[in-house]
Formats: C-alpha cells, sequence, structure tokens
C-alpha cells in the first residue's frame, strides 16, 4: 500500500509538473517566437504528462488489477511456475510467492496451472517479498475441523502414528493430537505399541485455542456405543437375578464385572463362603462367570454382587454326624489374641479359644502359639447351627491332668520346676507339661526384697519349689521357693534385737533412705534421717558404717536401723564416762585430805593460814564441778528429746544413764 501511494503521489505530481511546463510554455510562446519545434513535454526519462482526470482514471485501472491481501489469511493461488526446490504462486498480488516444494510432497502430479490454498505469512518480508506457506494453511483448516467436530461431537478419522509418554500420537486432518492411555478402551490396556499404526475412529474431547492442541478419545465412542445396552440391562435389573459377566479388573477388595455395558462390584467376602486372601486366588481377568445381584442404589449406578450365593451354605450342608464330643481336622485361618479359627472345611469354622489350649494355667500367646495353614485336630466343644458358630478344644483331646494334681503335687511337697515366664508380682514355674504353679515375690527369699523376680532368676532356668496351696477349683497352685529352707527370723530376733549394734553396708539408696547389708545376709533400711554422719554430711552408697537398731518386726520381716542413733548414743557414753571419772577424782581428794588433818598434832598460825586457802579452794572447784554437771546433763536432755518419740523402750534407757 505503501508502494501504492508513492506511484500514486508520483504520478500527480509528474502530470502537475508538465501540465504547469505545458502552461508556462504557451504563454512564452505567445510572448516570444519559438526557438525550434521540439516538444519540450517529454522528460529525459521518455515520461508522458497527462492530463489530471486522466491520470486519474488510469490509476483506478491499474489499481483494479491487484488483489488485496491480509496478513494470516488463506487465499487460493495459483502454480505459474515449478523449480527444483520452490514452487512460485499467483495470488493475484503485485509480486509472487515463494514456497519450498517439500511442502506439496503429498500431491503427486503437481503441475502448473493448479489452484491450491496457502497462508499469507507476510505481504512483504524485509527484501520486500510476499511469503506464503501451504503447511501452515493445512494446519489451520485442520484447526478449524477440529474445532467443528469439538463444537458439533461429531466423528473424526484418525491415522495413529506413534506412542509417547502416557498415551499416544494420532494424526487427525494432518494435525496431531494426544490420545491418553486411559481413553484407548473401556478396559484396561498396557500393550500401546500394538495400537500404532492402526486408523481408528476418534471423538475430540478436549481443545486449546493458545496452544492448536487437541485430546481425543475412542473410549468415548465405545461408552456411547454400549450406553443403549447399558440403559437396557439396568432397566430389567432385579435383585436375586443371575447374570454373566466378564472380570475386568481386579482389587485388594475384590473384582469389577462387566455385565454387558455396565459394572458390578463383587466383594471379596462374597466370592467365596470358605476365606481368602486376596480375590486373585480364585479369579482372573477377562475370565467369564455367573453371578447373582445382590442389591443395588436407587440409581442403580452401584451394583453388588455374588458368586457364594449361587451354591447352598456349608452350615445349611454340614454333615450331621459332628456334635459335641466329636473330633474334627481343619487348618488354621486366622489367628487373633482371643484363639485361633480352624477351618474344617470351605466356610466351616470354630474357633478354638486360648483357653482350650492347655490343661496348664500358664497363659498362651495365640499369635505364637499357632501359624496360618497348620493342621490340627480338635474337639467339637459347642455347635450351634442357626448362628453358624463352633468352639473347638485341643486340650480335650487328652486326659485332664487336675484330677490327679493332690496326690502328685500334695501340700508341703518338693518340686523342681522350669521357670516359664516372669511378671512383677511372681515366677509361674512349669511343674511339667500341663502343670504349673506360681512363686509371689514374697515367697523367693527369706532375707532379701526384690523389686523384680528378674533380679532372682530368669526364664528357662530350674527353680526349686514347695507347694504350698492348691486350688481345684481355680486350678490354680500356689509355690513358695524360701520355704525349701527353715525360717531364720526365730534366729535373727536373738542376734538383731532393738539397741544392738552392727556394722553394715549400704548396697541401695532411694528417695526416702537406704538398703544395709547387715551380717548373715540380712538387709535392713535406714531413713534419711538416720544416714547423718557426725561431720553432718549424709552416709552414702557402699559406704560401710556402724548402726544400731531400732526396730524389729517379725511378721513383716523388716529390721530398721539408724548411724545417728548410734552417734548419739556414743556420745551419751563418753559424757557418762567423763561425769564417773570426775566423781571418783572427787572421792580421792576427800579422802587425801582428810588423811592429812587427821596426821597434823599441831597447829601453828601460819600452818592455819594455809589451811583456810586449801578449804576455799576445795570449795571453789566442788562449786565449779557442779554447774558444769548440770549444763552437761541439760544439753543431753535436749538432743535426747526428738529420739524418745522416735524409740519410747530408748527414751527410758537414756534418762536412766542421766
Amino acid at each position: 500500500m505503501e508502494l501504492e501511494n508513492n506511484s500514486e503521489t508520483t504520478v500527480t505530481e509528474e502530470v502537475t509538473e508538465t501540465s504547469t511546463k505545458a502552461e508556462t510554455s504557451a504563454t512564452e510562446s505567445k510572448d516570444q517566437p519559438a526557438f525550434d519545434d521540439f516538444d519540450w513535454g517529454v522528460d529525459k526519462r521518455n515520461r508522458t504528462s497527462y492530463a489530471t482526470d486522466k491520470a486519474e482514471a488510469m490509476e483506478k485501472e491499474f489499481e483494479a488489477t491487484f488483489r488485496t491481501l491480509q496478513d494470516d489469511e488463506i487465499v487460493l493461488g495459483t502454480v505459474v511456475g515449478i523449480t527444483d526446490s520452490d514452487v512460485v504462486m499467483n495470488v493475484g498480488y503485485k509480486s509472487d510467492g515463494l514456497i519450498p516444494r517439500t511442502e506439496f510432497r503429498d500431491i503427486e502430479d503437481l503441475k502448473v496451472g493448479m489452484e491450491i490454498d496457502v497462508y499469507v505469512v507476510s505481504k512483504e518480508d524485509t527484501k520486500g517479498h510476499l511469503v506464503l506457506s501451504r503447511k501452515n494453511a493445512k494446519m489451520m483448516q485442520a484447526w478449524d475441523k477440529i474445532v467443528d467436530a469439538y463444537n458439533n461431537e461429531t466423528v473424526v478419522t484418525g491415522n495413529i502414528v506413534s506412542k509417547t509418554k502416557g498415551g499416544l500420537i494420532v494424526e487427525v486432518f494432518g494435525l496431531e493430537t494426544f490420545l491418553p492411555g486411559s481413553q484407548i478402551d473401556v478396559k484396561q490396556i498396557t500393550d500401546y505399541d500394538s495400537y500404532v499404526g492402526k486408523k481408528m475412529e476418534f471423538k475430540v474431547v478436549k481443545i486449546n485455542e493458545a496452544i492448536k492442541n487437541a485430546v481425543v478419545s475412542h473410549k468415548a465412542l465405545i461408552e456411547s456405543d454400549i450406553e443403549s445396552q447399558r440403559q437396557e440391562i439396568i432397566s430389567k435389573l432385579e435383585k436375586g437375578q443371575v447374570l454373566e459377566g466378564t472380570i475386568k479388573n481386579i482389587t485388594d477388595f475384590g473384582a469389577f464385572i462387566d455385565l454387558g455395558g455396565v459394572d458390578g462390584l463383587l466383594y471379596i467376602t462374597d466370592i467365596s463362603w470358605g476365606r481368602i486372601n486376596h480375590p486373585n486366588e480364585v479369579l482372573e481377568l477377562n475370565q467369564k462367570l455367573n453371578v447373582v445381584v445382590l442389591d443395588f442404589d436407587d440409581n442403580k449406578k452401584r451394583i453388588s454382587l455374588g458368586l457364594k450365593q449361587l451354591t447352598p451354605h456349608p452350615w445349611d450342608v454340614l454333615d450331621a454326624s459332628i456334635d459335641a464330643g466329636s473330633k474334627v481336622t481343619g487348618k488354621i485361618v486366622n489367628i487373633e489374641d482371643y484363639g485361633a479359627f480352624l477351618e474344617i472345611s470351605p466356610g466351616i469354622e470354630g474357633l478354638i479359644h486360648v483357653s482350650e489350649v492347655s490343661w496348664s494355667n500358664q497363659p498362651i500367646n495365640s499369635k505364637e502359639f499357632f501359624k496360618l495353614n497348620d493342621t490340627y485336630e480338635a474337639m467339637v466343644v459347642t455347635i450351634d447351627r442357626e448362628d453358624h458358630k463352633m468352639s473347638l478344644s485341643l486340650k480335650q483331646l487328652s486326659a485332664d491332668p487336675w484330677t490327679e494334681v493332690n496326690e502328685k503335687y500334695s501340700i508341703g511337697s518338693r518340686h523342681s520346676g522350669l521357670v516359664k515366664n516372669l511378671t512383677p508380682y511372681g515366677v509361674f514355674v512349669e511343674l511339667d507339661e500341663n502343670i504349673g504353679g506360681m512363686v509371689h515375690v514374697s515367697d523367693l527369699s527369706w532375707v532379701k526384697r526384690f523389686n523384680h523376680p528378674s533380679e532372682f532368676t530368669k526364664v528357662g532356668e530350674n527353680l526349686e519349689v514347695v507347694v504350698l496351696d492348691i486350688d481345684n477349683e481355680n486350678r490354680k497352685i500356689s509355690l513358695g521357693h524360701k520355704q525349701i529352707e527353715e525360717d531364720p527370723w526365730d534366729t535373727f530376733e536373738t542376734v538383731f534385737p532393738v539397741g544392738s549394734v552392727h556394722e553394715a553396708t549400704i548396697i541401695r539408696k532411694d528417695d526416702k533412705g537406704a538398703v544395709v547389708s547387715l551380717p548373715y545376709g540380712v538387709e535392713g533400711y535406714a531413713p534419711n534421717r538416720h544416714l547423718a554422719k557426725e561431720d553432718g554430711s549424709s552416709a552414702q552408697l557402699d559406704e560401710t558404717l556402724s548402726f544400731k537398731v531400732i526396730e524389729f518386726d517379725r511378721n513383716d520381716k523388716r529390721i530398721l536401723v539408724s548411724h545417728a542413733r548410734f552417734l548419739n548414743d556414743k556420745m551419751a557414753d563418753d559424757r557418762k564416762d567423763r561425769t564417773e571419772q570426775r566423781k571418783k577424782d572427787e572421792k580421792k581428794g576427800k579422802t587425801a585430805l582428810k588423811n592429812v588433818q587427821k596426821n597434823i598434832e599441831k597447829t601453828t598460825l601460819g600452818e592455819l593460814d594455809v589451811l583456810s586457802q586449801l578449804k576455799e579452794k576445795m570449795a571453789a572447784d566442788e562449786q565449779t564441778a557442779a554447774k558444769s554437771t548440770k549444763a552437761t546433763k541439760a544439753k543431753a536432755a535436749k538432743e535426747e528429746a526428738p529420739e524418745a518419740e522416735e524409740n519410747a523402750p530408748e527414751a527410758e534407757e537414756g534418762g536412766d544413764e542421766a
């Protein structure tokens, strides 16, 4: 358009200039004579000047020979030339366009004069050339057809050209589209390679105008084809109806059955009367089988199917000979904390409770005792055919050993047993395969206290025991270990009387005090306030000190000791010894004085003065000694007052000493 405007301007200027020159020449010819007959209206470029109206008419006629083009549009062009590399196309514009010959490979008989749609890339590039493309024209036309098929939901035909991640590439109208793997068929497809090269029909299900991309589906066509069949099946669907179907998918919880256009779920519990761990144990993909309709929702979209319901319930056809007291054989199919289920035939199970495993009272862990698929023979204890329940027993296959317990394990008899289990309150000892008893933690030792039986013994060791009691009704035997020896506490009462002092070592400490080891392996206990040492600190672990017995409990087998009491008593004894020694010294001085007075026959005045001074000194010494004794007694009484409340007998003893 810019060139056209320039051309129009040039022509107009030339015509105007020529006209002006002609008028000027005519005027000059009137005033001056002509020198020759040369036409000065013709310029050096052989251009002829036209009148304005004629120039405009010629310009319009020239413009009518050109076609108006716009970028990014498709126009019909004519092949006017063919070279080895390019095709020359005339689109009615002021210049022709070149298109690579490779874009015409699909036309075998390409020749001059053929009319073909082309795409205007640019009316004029940087070199002033017209740029055309047949490839872009084909793509735009193909995209328009795809959009039309999407809007009108029409079926398109395409060729599957290759496999890609998640699906296939399909060429539709010469444009590549995407076929997801889930949209190939109504059933699950795993082999995509088998579809490459096939020609199939599709439905355009999604388009993206921005990137000119489309998604197609073959599954949508199949679903529309079977929709009519589905509606027919659903309209005739009834509970209890038997239908033929094909297994299309198997999951952990069941299988999906294709009933000819509508899917139903065969749940795992409805596959077999017996127990199965996974549906693939009895079902296969694409397997055809008959199923019964169990239930469906109001819209008939969720259909529950059953397979086992096509056969009689096993309990309804159970052999009448199986009754309480009869023996059965089966395999373990399920294990719970309370017992195991024994399957004697598919759909017929009985519970072996943990209490029916052994005559022993030793607790049994069913998950450790039983193993899945192990075979057992059991006795039927109870059977309820209406509720489909059966209880079984393993121990009742053998005689009850408790009928001979009183004779074999009489009270007071000694035995050796195997430690089978430890609890915070005692030790379970197995006397034989089916009989066992418990040793309470307090019956493990006469002299030691244990926080847990594991401090004394461990599982697997042999332990000597004495039968203490038998409870036939509850099938329990009480055992003791310390009873294999005589009770030493009768002797300990004379060895550790209240007030006796013993060397002991601290072996354990807690928040309230310490456990000390006394002679003969006996343990005593010292509260924290009785652990005070002479320097004011508290006795520590592994220290060996002197302790005084402040309490002896024969019934509870307990001895309380005190190091602080021992120190207080020692101080009191020291004070008593000092007081007695002072009294002896005073008595001895008085006796000596009397002897001196008796032996003197004559006394001088000077001697009387000396004697007077001696008497005064002795009187002062007696007064000082009396005050010291009184203060000592007061201090001792003050220190022993708290201990008197703790141990009344000892307080009396201290009073006597004072």
